[in-house]
């Protein structure tokens, strides 16, 4: 997966490298910092950092990850905290930045983030993180790399309490707990709105359309349907799969196989990327052979933000990994 959230320890990651949140004089420090110093080496990675002597806030230098699984260590240095009076977002924006150009020169397929500035830097971290994302999607819209962004601890609900009071809302007012009794009720009133609408433009889509399309269409795979989509929204498959957060090797298979059966997540990544309505995603996820549900959290949180306009899968993911669900993407 190109980019996602995870709660892990940062030092455990299987990547080719790991972000330390350094200091200017890139010595050994508290928290995070001193965790990867030990676990790398104290030694040998201190010498190594004194040979490189200082990094400027929001630069970044490189590393050997000695001990550590990760072969490189990148240290960047955060800002800290000055009520946003001090720059502190761009700083922050170049700290991510600089660290992904840095793995890109150094040939990194794979890295591992901490949440920078958000500890002891006092960086609030529903902000942090929106800067964090901001920095890994734009480098993401131009190179591949797998980036993780690693956050310690279940209490880390990183979305706005705003967002996260709304989308609550949200599912308690559509959560239905009994779905044997109202999933059929739900998905009645679903179809009678489908139903309504192609009866309104019923005389349209017959010009539009002759009887043999319309029975093509209706037998498209999820593959052909997708393929044809991406070519009436009028973008790239590049920009397709990025706005999926989709590698670009499950692109290719889906793209050569008429008849790849995508996972759920896939599906309603691809909705997403292509902007669909709610009743175009249901569409989708049927030929998939998946549907939206009324009695699963996840399902609902994807209901809100297509209702709301929003198809940043990024903010979604975020959302997501907030209320413990899984996240989109391959």
């Amino acid at each position: 997966m190109p980019f996602k959230i995870v709660r892990n320890d940062i030092i455990k990651m299987n990547t080719e490298a790991i972000v330390n949140t350094a200091n200017s004089s890139l010595k050994m420090d508290g928290g995070l910092s001193e965790q990867i110093f030990r676990a790398a080496g104290k030694k040998e990675l201190q010498a190594e950092c004194d040979k490189i002597g200082f990094c400027q806030t929001g630069q970044a230098v490189i590393t050997k990850g000695y001990k550590l699984t990760a072969k490189n260590i990148i240290h960047t240095v955060g800002p800290v905290w000055n009520e946003g009076k001090s720059n502190e977002k761009q700083l922050l924006y170049n700290a991510y930045k600089n660290s992904l150009d840095l793995a890109l020169k150094h040939n990194i397929k794979s890295i591992a983030f901490p949440l920078i500035s958000s500890g002891v830097y006092g960086y609030p971290k529903d902000q942090a993180i929106r800067t964090a994302i901001t920095a890994i999607t734009d480098f993401l819209l131009d190179y591949d790399m797998d980036i993780y962004l690693v956050v310690y601890g279940k209490e880390s609900v990183l979305i706005s309490e705003k967002l996260f009071d709304t989308i609550d809302k949200y599912i308690d007012d559509k959560y239905v707990e009994d779905a044997n009794l109202q999933f059929n009720t739900y998905n009645l009133e679903r179809r009678s709105y489908l139903n309504s609408q192609i009866q309104i433009n019923e005389q349209r889509e017959y010009e539009k359309r002759s009887l043999k399309d319309v029975i093509s269409e209706k037998e498209e795979t999820f593959s052909e349907m997708l393929l044809r989509l991406i070519d009436q929204k009028a973008i790239t498959d590049v920009q397709a799969y990025k706005g999926a957060n989709i590698d670009r090797r499950l692109f290719s298979k889906i793209r050569s196989d008429v008849n790849y059966n995508p996972s759920k997540v896939t599906v309603i990544a691809f909705a997403i990327s292509l902007s669909l309505n709610l009743d175009e995603t249901y569409d989708i996820l049927q030929r998939a052979g998946y549907a939206l549900s009324p009695s699963n959290k996840f399902d609902l949180i994807i209901e809100y933000f297509i209702e709301s306009g929003n198809y940043n899968i990024y903010e979604i993911n975020e959302a997501l990994f907030s209320f413990g669900q899984m996240l989109l993407g391959a």
